[in-house]
């Protein structure tokens, strides 16, 4: 690749040719290490076969080194700003679709069906923070064909969605990841790595999506309502976080119960629960009459 875009200079240059203002509503914030984006392709294991979805191009930088690896890159980027720089950056790309929406508003699963047939497609971004959480969880709780997901988010953030039952970072986000795909990091990137420069430390996650969830439970949504009131109060034990929950209608005496099934002392705290025991919790509440009591 001879002219790379994430080079700084090439950057500077086509911001100032184009007189592009950094939008802060839409968390911009481009990358201007080649290193990095290396460590994003592979880590996401992109081959000639693939169909790539990115998320947020910003002037291309990413789409570039895809275009290169993958059969074909969808490109969408909510800033009309960006559209014409992007169709200039990557004219000579014939394999790039560049689609000025906005991510979360695409009908994912029928544009994903009808460009790649069905197809599972490999999910490349550089996520804007404030943004992270809804666009992860909607791309794993949709049924949308997605092989993995490889991101660049807040460091923080990563931390979270990797971290273990009982650990300070844990907590319905690490669960909400957990159930769908398995988290690896990928690297940590300082704020060097961009530009502007963000005020925190980034990290690339890939999330595999798990061809079926590693717990089985009668009701998900019951055992995701459970692990939300768990965390909704950290500091209380877990019984009283789940009667204290507007979600949830279950007595004292029923939850006492269930966590004494369960085999856990009636002091214990949601935080210290593996996703396995919230699913067996679940379970127990979901026994005939929605009561075993």
């Amino acid at each position: 690749m001879d002219d790379k875009l994430s080079n700084p200079k090439t950057t500077i240059e086509i911001i100032k040719k184009h007189k592009f203002i950094f939008q802060k509503k839409f968390g911009q914030n481009f990358l201007i290490d080649t290193h990095v984006l290396d460590k994003i392709i592979n880590a996401a294991q992109i081959t000639p076969d693939d169909m790539v979805l990115e998320i947020g191009p910003g002037i291309g930088s990413m789409t570039q080194y895809l275009a290169e690896t993958a059969r074909q890159v969808a490109a969408v980027e909510i800033d009309e700003n960006l559209i014409p720089i992007l169709k200039e950056t990557l004219n000579n790309y014939k394999n790039v679709q560049i689609i000025h929406e906005d991510i979360l508003k695409i009908n994912l699963e029928q544009f994903v069906r009808q460009n790649n047939g069905g197809r599972p497609v490999k999910v490349v971004a550089n996520l804007p923070y404030y943004i992270t959480t809804p666009i992860i969880m909607r791309l794993l709780e949709e049924d949308i064909p997605i092989d993995n997901i490889t991101v660049m988010i807040q460091k923080e953030v990563a931390s979270r969605m990797q971290a273990k039952a009982g650990s300070k970072d844990y907590g319905a986000l690490s669960l909400a990841v957990q159930y769908y795909a398995e988290p690896y990091l990928v690297a940590n990137v300082p704020p060097n790595c961009f530009i502007p420069r963000p005020k925190v430390g980034s990290a690339v996650i890939r999330l595999t999506r798990y061809s079926s969830p590693p717990v089985k439970v009668q009701n998900t949504k019951l055992m995701f309502s459970l692990i939300r009131a768990s965390f909704n109060q950290r500091r209380k034990t877990l019984q009283n976080g789940l009667y204290n929950s507007p979600d949830l209608s279950f007595s004292k005496e029923q939850i006492a119960k269930a966590i004494e099934i369960l085999g856990l002392p009636a002091t214990v705290r949601g935080e210290t629960l593996t996703l396995e025991q919230f699913a067996k919790l679940a379970d127990i509440f979901s026994l005939p009459n929605g009561n075993p009591f």
